[in-house]
């Protein structure tokens, strides 16, 4: 059964929990409807709450390739659709002016060479639209936020039709969509069009229990104990208003982190010497460090 297939959100967390990733309801369903409808799936939330995850998880499950775009802003066409292999191209007219066929009528057949597909580079976009062989591919659109207004604008008119033209070489259009995943940290608003065009979601941090599931499937070897006081501290962090407040990739790394010194129970000590795998801004840091590594603890043991 392919992706595009999957017959309830009961399938889609089974099939995400073999691959290591523990979706709450919430985000199932959305992934379920995002599936069969066959429209692109939003994520937006925090940075560090696994967005980025949901999208590897479903290539994994759908056995097609992964296909990544990072966004950035300045991102164009030619870093995220296609552009001409210039070099080739011009190897090719030495390589033309070389054999005498670059002269009189053979220029024109020539020039016409030049945008043959051999020459195309197939960016992020051309190529998840243009597979034609095996599973459809996931097509990870990552921190859409950080691009320009007009490439966002450039994306929904994709997303509309999944075809992408180029105009000396025709059309591509998808025999079968992709899975597409476009996540977003919010530093910026999204379109409402492009939002229309998704299946939404917002991902929350997770409750303690959950991120003690989380752990545990992801770092097997971290004790229960240890993983629990690794979710109860971060979801204090989470509630002090901090600048950057850790995220579940954050909470992985401190439990690896305290494991590999050696802490089987975490005190202020090992809190204060592992600090920086959990906080990564010094203003953060500063401002737990004047509130006590001890009262943190113990206040999130009792809560």
């Amino acid at each position: 059964m392919g992706v595009h297939d999957v017959a309830a959100v009961d399938d889609v967390v089974e099939a995400l929990a073999g691959r290591d990733y523990l979706a709450d309801e919430g985000l199932a369903t959305a992934i379920f409807l995002a599936l069969r409808l066959q429209r692109p799936l939003l994520l937006e939330g925090e940075a560090g709450v696994g967005k980025t995850e949901v999208g590897k998880a479903l290539a994994s499950w759908a056995g097609g390739d992964l296909i990544r775009l990072q966004c950035y802003e300045g991102l164009d066409s030619a870093q995220a659709v296609y552009e001409w292999d210039y070099a080739k191209q011009l190897l090719h007219l030495r390589a033309a002016e070389a054999a005498g066929t670059a002269s009189g009528a053979d220029v024109a057949d020539l020039e016409d060479e030049l945008y043959q597909e051999r020459f195309l580079v197939r960016r992020p976009l051309l190529r998840a639209l243009a597979t034609t062989e095996g599973p459809p591919p996931v097509l990870l659109i990552d921190e859409v936020d950080r691009a320009d207004d007009e490439f966002e604008a450039f994306l929904l008119e994709i997303l509309s039709d999944y075809a992408i033209t180029v105009p000396e070489l025709g059309t591509f259009t998808a025999e079968v969509p992709p899975v597409v995943v476009i996540t977003s940290n919010r530093t910026r608003d999204v379109h409402d069009a492009l939002k229309r065009r998704c299946i939404y979601h917002w991902v929350e941090h997770p409750g303690v229990d959950r991120e003690v599931e989380i752990l545990r499937v992801r770092a097997p070897h971290v004790p229960v104990s240890l993983a629990r006081d690794v979710a109860l501290v971060a979801a204090q962090l989470r509630e002090m208003g901090l600048y950057k407040p850790p995220g579940v990739a954050e909470s992985l790394d401190w439990a690896e982190a305290l494991v590999l010194v050696g802490v089987d129970d975490l005190d202020a000590a090992a809190i204060d010497t592992t600090i920086g795998t959990l906080l990564k801004y010094r203003e953060d840091q500063d401002r737990v460090r004047s509130r006590g590594f001890g009262d943190l603890l113990s206040s999130a043991r009792g809560a």
